[in-house]
């Protein structure tokens, strides 16, 4: 929400301002003036006096409107709110607006119009009755867009008219607002994930917090603090009260990554390709989070989001919903990058056992199909969305099928779980799909260990 403050609107009386009143004639007020000054010239080469004084009245009418009008002084306090201030592609949002009038006069009639992008739909226009002292006006509208983004919404003009209709002054406030429009994201099934027993289970690591089991180590009281943790040792030998410190399981991690690169993707608007990649990463995002793991958004460039703090994860439980929201404000404005690799995004991967990996990939040649293999090798599960653009575009050929399904070969015999994806798939489908295949995998690997068949891709459990 932004806040438009007090608006005077009265103007200097320098000649600048007044040259620019007189510009706000309007046609009638043009029209006017012009035809008093022909009247006038037809008048005085005449030599007709009623002709003179009619042409004087037409000239000075539109003059007397502008004068006034210019005098006119007004001053108003705008305010814009937008509900939400964040919505998904394709959701609708309501602005509302609120003129106060602060001065000691009432105004005249205002006309209220507010600056929007072509895309969230046409310029909103208003027209207000006269505002009493110390009133206030209140109006609405709604915005919606298809594409996702940062669209601006101001700023908030005023417009004068005099009652005849002759002149017309716009005036400006400062302040606008910001819409962001998010990817669309759809419910995921929940389904068991490898990597989730790097965070829960018998085998877990612990790190300290605020609840779970005794440490030996006491802390300094904080407000809060149960008075049952209170560590009566610690206190007498520091002189302060000290409450027993504890842990709670670590939390398991998940990196999304999104392969942004121009060259791996065909064709552009809000059923491409890569926007439904975009979308679907923003679905495994908000489904990771809501299932409790530690979340970071990775694209091909490098570029971790929520930050490169420590380990670059989203942090706890408690700001969650900051990251989340990082993360979808991030995915509202990605868009290609001119790298031809994803070699910056396994540098980021190669620091050691990040977790859970879950890739949304473009068309990949041989080359950066080789570079995602080895990402495999740094995470404990590895899924694979992978989109042939090209059938987007030009629909399924046998050549492009045969290359593709290479190179997704090569995913899998690194120990990828990998889905192709095709128009028209539903993201919550393939999902479970994923799952599936990352559980058969893993029970041919348990086969292989009494002289089945080997090739345990390790996934998803």
């Amino acid at each position: 929400m932004a806040v438009g403050g007090p608006a005077a609107m009265d103007d200097s009386d320098d000649k600048g301002g007044l040259r620019a009143a007189l510009g706000g004639l309007t046609t009638r007020g043009r029209s006017f003036l012009a035809a008093g000054i022909a009247a006038a010239v037809c008048a005085y080469v005449l030599g007709q006096g009623d002709l003179l004084r009619v042409g004087l009245l037409l000239a000075v009418l539109p003059l007397v409107c502008v004068t006034v009008l210019f005098r006119t002084r007004y001053r108003v306090a705008g305010t814009r709110r937008l509900s939400p201030s964040r919505v998904p592609a394709g959701t609708e949002a309501r602005v509302h607006l609120r003129m106060d009038n602060i001065s000691r006069l009432p105004t005249g009639l205002l006309m209220l119009q507010d600056r929007v992008p072509y895309v969230l739909g046409p310029r909103p226009r208003f027209v207000l009755d006269r505002v009493e002292a110390g009133g206030r006006r209140e109006v609405s509208y709604r915005v919606r867009s298809d594409l996702r983004g940062r669209y601006p919404l101001g700023p908030l003009q005023l417009r004068l008219s005099d009652p005849f209709g002759m002149c017309e002054l716009t005036r400006s406030f400062s302040a606008y607002d910001t819409l962001v429009v998010i990817p669309r994201t759809e419910p995921l099934p929940p389904v068991r994930l490898a990597g989730e027993a790097t965070g829960y289970g018998e085998g877990r690591q612990r790190s300290l917090a605020l609840a779970g089991e005794d440490d030996v180590i006491p802390r300094g009281y904080r407000h809060g603090d149960d008075l049952r943790r209170v560590h009566w040792r610690s206190t007498a030998r520091y002189g302060e009260l000290m409450v027993r410190r504890e842990e709670q399981p670590q939390r398991a991690r998940c990196t999304v990554l999104l392969d942004t690169r121009r060259t791996a993707y065909q064709g552009a608007g809000p059923d491409s390709a890569f926007e439904w990649a975009v979308s679907g990463a923003a679905s495994a995002l908000v489904h990771m989070l809501e299932r409790g793991f530690a979340v970071r958004l990775l694209t091909d460039d490098g570029t971790a989001v929520p930050g490169e703090g420590e380990s670059g994860f989203a942090g706890s439980t408690q700001d969650s919903a900051e990251s989340a929201g990082l993360m979808m404000d991030a995915l509202a404005v990605v868009d290609h990058s001119d790298g031809g690799g994803l070699s910056r995004a396994y540098d980021v991967l190669r620091g050691g056992n990040e977790g859970l990996l879950i890739a949304f990939l473009g068309e990949l040649d041989e080359a950066q199909a080789a570079v995602a293999a080895r990402m495999r090798q740094r995470s404990g599960g590895a899924v694979a969305f992978v989109l042939d653009s090209a059938t987007w575009v030009h629909g399924e050929s046998p050549a492009s099928e045969a290359a593709g399904e290479r190179r997704l070969r090569l995913l899998r015999e690194s120990g990828w779980t990998v889905v192709a994806v095709r128009p028209g798939m539903d993201l919550a489908r393939l999902w479970l799909q994923a799952s599936h295949q990352g559980a058969l995998t893993q029970s041919a690997a348990v086969g292989g260990a009494t002289g089945g068949t080997t090739g345990f891709s390790g996934g998803w459990s």
